[in-house]
C-alpha cells in the first residue's frame, strides 16, 4: 500500500472494528471485512509484533493479520505463532474512468459505455434481482469474497443483454466514507472476452468515486485476467499479505 495508514483508515471505519495500539503500532480488528477477519496493521515490525501477541488472545484464532507484505512478512517472523497465509494484490485507482457527466454531488443510475462497437448499459441493480446475482456468481464466480446481503455488501450493478440476461455484475461493498470499495466482480462464461467487465467496472469506480479520494479492491495475482483489466483501467497495483495463526499452535 501506499503507506500504512491506509489499511487501518479502511478497517477502522468499517462497521464493529476495535482499535488497539501501543507507541510505534495499531492494530484494527474488523469481523468480516472483505470476507476474512482481518488485523490491518500499522507500524514498525518489532512495536506490531508485541501489540499481535497482546490482540491475539483477545480477538481468536479467525483474525488473520493484513497489511503490506514486507510488513506482514516482518511481523511474521518476529512471532512464531504466525505464518504466511497468503500473498495478493490491493489494486486503487484516484482517478475516474470517464468524463464526468452528472451534476456535482450526484450518483449515476446507469451509463453507457461502448463495447465492440455497440454500446452496453451498466447500472445499479434493484434489490429484487440480486437473486440473479447470486446465479451467476455460483456458476462463474463461485470463489468471490461478496455475495448479496453479506455484511457490509452494499449493493450491485448489472449489464444486460437485449433480451435481459444479466451478462456481468460488480459490487460495491466494504466501501468507507474515504475508500469506496470494487469487488464481487464477474462475467457469464460465455459473454467473456467482450469487455463487459471493464465497462461495469468503469460505471461502478466512477460512482464509488464521487465524494471519495480513492477506490480499491482485492486482486489474486492467479486471475490474471482480471489484473490486467484492472491495471488497464488504471487501477495501481500494490503488494499485501496475510498472516495466520500457525497450526501447531492452534488449539
Amino acid at each position: 500500500m501506499p503507506n500504512q495508514d491506509l489499511s487501518v483508515r479502511w478497517a477502522a471505519a468499517a462497521a464493529g472494528a476495535r482499535v488497539f495500539r501501543a507507541p510505534g503500532a495499531t492494530v484494527v480488528a474488523c469481523a468480516d471485512l472483505a470476507h476474512w477477519d482481518r488485523l490491518a496493521m500499522a507500524g514498525t515490525p518489532d512495536a506490531l509484533a508485541e501489540l499481535i501477541r497482546e490482540v491475539l488472545p483477545l480477538v481468536g484464532p479467525s483474525f488473520r493479520p493484513f497489511g503490506a507484505e514486507e510488513l506482514v512478512a516482518a511481523v511474521v517472523a518476529r512471532v512464531p505463532e504466525l505464518e504466511m497465509s497468503a500473498r495478493f494484490a490491493w489494486m486503487e485507482t484516484e482517478t475516474p474512468m470517464a468524463p464526468v457527466t452528472d451534476a456535482p454531488g450526484s450518483a449515476p443510475e446507469a451509463s453507457e459505455t461502448p463495447v465492440g462497437g455497440a454500446a452496453v448499459r451498466a447500472g445499479w441493480l434493484d434489490e429484487a434481482e440480486w437473486g440473479e446475482v447470486t446465479a451467476l456468481l455460483k456458476e462463474s464466480f463461485p470463489d468471490s469474497y461478496a455475495w448479496p446481503g453479506a455484511p457490509g455488501v452494499r449493493r450491485w450493478a448489472g449489464i444486460r443483454d437485449g433480451g435481459g440476461r444479466l451478462l456481468a455484475v460488480a459490487a460495491d461493498a466494504w466501501s468507507t466514507p474515504e475508500i469506496g470499495f470494487l469487488a464481487g466482480v464477474a462475467t457469464r462464461r460465455e459473454a467473456r472476452g467482450r469487455g463487459l467487465a471493464a465497462a461495469l467496472c468503469g460505471f461502478v469506480t466512477d460512482d464509488l468515486l464521487d465524494g471519495r479520494e480513492r477506490v480499491a479492491l482485492l486482486a489474486d495475482y492467479d486471475n490474471v485476467a482480471a489484473v490486467a483489466t484492472y491495471r488497464k483501467l488504471g487501477f495501481a497495483t500494490l503488494p499485501v499479505a496475510a498472516a495466520r495463526q500457525a497450526l501447531r499452535f492452534a488449539t
